[in-house]
């Protein structure tokens, strides 16, 4: 069984926020696969589902981003989930937006969510870290990630929730190479076709077909020929 937790603050007005992508991711997988309906628990919302045979457990820690540590050790402890198999979801303001990469283990990098989280569990469990990019300079960093993604984010940040989605029960097998296979399909899916393209995009045109030799012609005759023929 896996504990997957998305970090994020409750309510309507930080739903939008960066800081909240894990939320969303969780919510995006609730729905595309039949989970539901979440239920108040472990101070938080928690869905119970199954991919396949292999059980999983969705956490959305309600008790603010700087607390999330508490909820997150209610479950995992209820549930007798090892540290190894939690598997959080957050904002990684050290990654381009739209980038995504799975850890186990390691440090928290300053960021409050996870902070809490190593301070109840310690540091062995995975995560997933979702790319939102930075404001340029540390201080700026708060407003940032508290704040609603721009609108020209919203087709990277589709690509990412759906490569989550597609990718979930991955993670729920524990294999992350997969996970990433799946999220890499949406976020950078390969080109159709195998052609090169001309200027501009536009496909490159197809090529001539080779000159056809002219036909042989019969080399002139001269008086003699002519005249050797006509007694033939």
């Amino acid at each position: 069984m896996k504990l997957i937790v998305g970090l994020g603050n409750p309510g309507a007005k930080y739903a939008g926020h960066r800081h909240n992508i894990g939320f969303m991711c969780l919510d995006r997988i609730a729905k595309d696969h039949g989970f539901g309906p979440w239920k108040s628990k472990f101070q938080g919302q928690v869905i119970e589902g199954r991919f396949g045979s292999d059980r999983v457990v969705l956490l959305k820690p309600e008790t603010f981003m700087n607390n999330s540590g508490q909820s997150v050790i209610a479950a995992a402890q209820f549930y007798k989930i090892d540290p190894a198999d939690v598997i959080v979801l957050h904002d990684e303001i050290d990654l381009a937006p739209g980038k995504v990469r799975f850890k186990q283990g390691g440090g928290h990098a300053g960021h409050n969510g996870l902070r809490s989280i190593h301070a109840h569990l310690g540091d062995e469990y995975g995560r997933v870290r979702l790319g939102v990019g930075h404001p340029g300079h540390k201080d700026r960093v708060p407003g940032y990630v508290l704040h609603d993604f721009a609108k020209a984010d919203q087709v990277w940040l589709d690509d990412v929730l759906r490569g989550v989605s597609d990718g979930a029960a991955d993670l729920a097998q524990g294999d992350a190479a997969k996970f990433m296979n799946a999220v890499a399909l949406r976020v950078s899916p390969p080109r159709s076709g195998t052609g090169e393209k001309g200027p501009k995009g536009k496909p490159a045109p197809e090529p001539k077909p080779a000159p056809q030799p002219a036909p042989e012609q019969e080399a002139p005759r001269s008086a003699l020929q002519k005249l050797i023929e006509r007694f033939k």
